[in-house]
């Protein structure tokens, strides 16, 4: 079979290891090979007579050439569908890297492992493994239509990836489509504001409504789960899976997990002043989400990037309402700065993260607090959310608190 991969991130060198391909990408000029001898072409140099099966890197937009011209698309899930083991995906738009990590480590002692959009390619876990435990993102989701779990969580979805899927409802389908293919002795728990969006389907639906109506629905006693908002919820879907899939409330396990970089993560400079990186609030509802944790401070917030086309009405009605000051960075600074002016909040234009920085350092007080939560994406200007939120705390030569 004549296999082609489209783009040559992690996902796609992971299977460039396993299967003999052709890797087209818009990065490569002409023809060289790559360390398994696989070709390596420039994307207008893709033949679709040429080609019986194509797989795409799950970021490449359904408008690229490669995609309109594949005749053969499948999906990295479809493509590992008939030697995947029993799976639970987790999606929705906040909050599905801690709530996958929190839910393998609730399965680890059986062998359980965690892939996909966390960072593990699924050709890098072990198909003999009891259960595979993947955080699943709105593109793979576009592009899969054989693949299916037995288990699907679904977060709270919120206006996000506009630009990619065209339209928000366009998102939320790409978020709801495996329903329809699920089993009958599968289950999808689900926010219940989504429940009339379902598409015809035969698997068990559980709808939740919040945090307590969670703990409530699985019989879960709050009080000896040990994190607060917004990662509660996420805690408590992870025993949710553990009681649906073992009957099981295994508070201990999850007692041992630690919050990881880049969320909400606090820090002191030598001043013994607060920087609170939250880097990974890469949409609105992220932000929104921070925000109450410092009310009753006046804020210097970080704003900006690749906002994905995301309306930010909601965000600055919400801004408003703050003591704040926005520093403006990234590709969307002009639309956030008009806004800014619009609803009457001081800001500042700073472009580059680290001239905010250095801007918050000469006005921070030390009953205040600098929150970098740019509900916007990164890659306009840094190559992660990862390198934005590293950068942040050494520009204010701040030091993590344990």
């Amino acid at each position: 079979m004549r296999i082609s991969l489209f783009g040559y991130g992690t996902t796609m060198k992971a299977l460039a290891a396993r299967v003999a391909c052709t890797i087209y990408d818009d990065k490569f000029h002409g023809e060289s090979t790559d360390e398994f001898g696989n070709a390596l072409r420039e994307s207008a140099a893709f033949d679709p007579d040429s080609s019986d099966l194509e797989i795409p890197s799950p970021g490449i937009m359904p408008t690229h050439p490669l995609i309109t011209r594949a005749k053969h698309l499948c999906s990295e899930y479809d493509y590992f569908a008939p030697s995947m083991p029993p799976s639970v995906w987790i999606s929705g738009t906040n909050g599905k890297t801690t709530t996958t990590e929190m839910t393998q480590l609730l399965f680890a002692k059986e062998g359980a492992l965690a892939g996909g959009n966390i960072g593990i390619p699924l050709a890098n876990l072990d198909t003999k493994a009891p259960l595979w435990i993947l955080e699943t993102s709105s593109f793979t989701l576009h592009y899969t239509h054989t693949a299916v779990p037995q288990l699907y969580v679904l977060l709270p979805i919120v206006d996000d990836h506009v630009s990619w899927h065209g339209s928000f409802d366009a998102y939320r389908n790409a978020k709801l489509s495996v329903i329809a293919r699920m089993h009958s002795n599968a289950t999808a728990l689900l926010p219940t504001n989504l429940l009339p969006f379902v598409p015809k389907h035969c698997c068990a639906l559980i709808g939740y409504d919040n945090s307590a109506h969670l703990a409530k629905l699985f019989g879960i006693d709050t009080a000896r789960v040990a994190f607060a908002e917004p990662f509660l919820q996420d805690a408590l879907l992870a025993l949710a899976c553990a009681k649906i899939l073992r009957n099981a409330l295994p508070y201990e396990l999850l007692a041992s997990y630690h919050i990881g970089a880049h969320r909400q993560q606090k820090a002191r400079d030598k001043e013994g002043r607060l920087w609170v990186n939250d880097s990974k609030a890469t949409n609105i509802d992220a932000t929104l989400k921070a925000l109450p944790h410092y009310k009753d401070k006046k804020i210097h917030l970080i704003i900006g990037g690749d906002d994905k086309g995301a309306n930010l009405l909601p965000l600055f009605e919400s801004l408003a309402t703050y003591q704040l000051c926005l520093y403006t960075i990234g590709s969307n600074e002009e639309r956030l700065c008009a806004l800014a002016a619009q609803y009457q909040i001081p800001f500042v234009a700073c472009n580059t993260l680290k001239t905010a920085v250095a801007t918050i350092s000469k006005n921070l007080q030390a009953d205040e607090v600098a929150l970098l939560s740019p509900a916007s994406a990164s890659l306009d200007q840094f190559s992660s959310y990862s390198e934005r939120g590293t950068l942040f705390l050494q520009y204010a030569n701040a030091t993590i608190q344990v």
